[in-house]
C-alpha cells in the first residue's frame, strides 16, 4: 500500500510539472482561436499541426539554429568537463597548501549570478572582435563552479585504494584522472551533461547579447526572432516552433535519464 501511494504521488507531480509542456503541445495542434477560448481543452476541435508546423518550417530556420545550439551546448560541454574533472579530482584526492581554500573560494562562485561578470567579458571579447561568433557564446561558461563542486564530491566517494594502486602501477596523476577517475564518473558525467545542456540550450540573456542576426542565433533567440519578426500574433506557430526548439532536449533527456538518476543518487555529499 506504500508503495502504491508513492507512485500515485510521484505521477501527480510528474503530471503537475509537465502541465506546461503537455500545454504548449496541444497549442501547437490547434488553430489559433482556440487558444483565446474561455476554457481549456487539451484535444483540439481542428487540428491545424500541418499548418502550424508547416510554417514553422518554412519562414524560420529551424535545422540552423538546432545545429547552433548544438555547437554552442557541445563546446561548452567538452570545455566544463576538460577543467572540471580534473580540479574535482584534485580537490578530492590530492593534497596541497590551500586546499580547503580553493575550495570555499569554488563554493564562493556558487554565489555570483552569471549576470555580473557579463559586462565586463562583452567589452573583452568585443575589443577580440569575437561578438556574433560561436567563440562568444562559449567562452564564458568555458568554467563551471558546479562542475567542480559536483566532480569533487563524487571523487570523495571513490575508494582511495583505487588511487593507491594506480600509484603504484607508475601511472601519473593525470593518467589516472582521465583513466581511473573519469569512467568511474560517468554517472556524475552524465547528470551534469544534462543540466549543462538543459541550462544552456534554453539560456537567452547571454545569446541576446552577443549575437546579431539569425547566423549564430541559437534555439532560445532563434524562437525570439520568430516571434517578433514572422509569427506575429500567430501564438499557434509559436507553440509549435517551441515544441520544435525543446524537442532535442526532451529525447536526449529519455535517452540519458537512467544514468542522470544514477549520477544524482551516487554523487553524495560528503564533505
Amino acid at each position: 500500500m506504500g508503495n502504491a501511494a508513492r507512485l500515485i504521488v510521484l505521477t501527480a507531480l510528474a503530471l503537475l510539472f509537465m502541465v506546461p509542456y503537455i500545454w504548449m503541445v496541444s497549442a501547437s495542434l490547434k488553430p489559433t482561436d482556440e487558444l483565446f477560448r474561455n476554457h481549456m481543452a487539451l484535444i483540439p476541435e481542428h487540428f491545424a499541426a500541418v499548418q502550424n508546423y508547416g510554417r514553422v518550417l518554412r519562414e524560420v530556420p529551424v535545422a540552423q539554429y538546432l545545429w547552433n545550439g548544438v555547437v554552442m551546448c557541445g563546446g561548452i560541454l567538452f570545455f566544463q568537463l576538460l577543467f572540471a574533472i580534473p580540479a574535482g579530482y584534485a580537490l578530492a584526492k590530492l593534497r596541497f597548501a590551500g586546499r580547503e581554500f580553493v575550495f570555499g573560494a569554488v563554493m564562493l562562485g556558487l554565489l555570483v549570478p552569471p549576470h555580473v561578470p557579463a559586462l565586463p567579458l562583452y567589452v573583452a571579447l568585443s575589443a577580440a572582435g569575437m561578438l556574433n561568433t560561436f567563440a562568444a557564446l562559449i567562452i564564458p561558461s568555458t568554467i563551471s563552479v558546479f562542475a567542480i563542486f559536483l566532480f569533487r564530491q563524487f571523487f570523495k566517494s571513490l575508494p582511495d585504494e583505487l588511487i593507491h594502486a594506480a600509484r603504484l602501477d607508475g601511472m601519473g596523476e593525470a593518467a589516472i584522472v582521465w583513466r581511473v577517475a573519469l569512467p568511474n564518473a560517468w554517472p556524475a558525467a552524465t547528470a551534469f551533461a544534462i543540466f549543462s545542456v538543459v541550462a544552456h540550450w534554453n539560456d537567452l540573456f547571454w545569446p541576446l547579447i552577443v549575437v546579431t542576426g539569425q547566423d549564430r542565433a541559437t534555439p532560445a533567440l532563434g524562437v525570439m526572432h520568430f516571434r517578433t519578426e514572422e509569427a506575429g500574433d500567430d501564438f499557434a506557430a509559436l507553440m509549435a516552433a517551441c515544441v520544435l526548439m525543446t524537442a532535442p532536449l526532451v529525447l536526449a533527456f529519455l535517452l540519458a535519464q537512467r544514468r542522470f538518476v544514477e549520477g544524482i543518487s551516487t554523487t553524495g555529499l560528503k564533505g
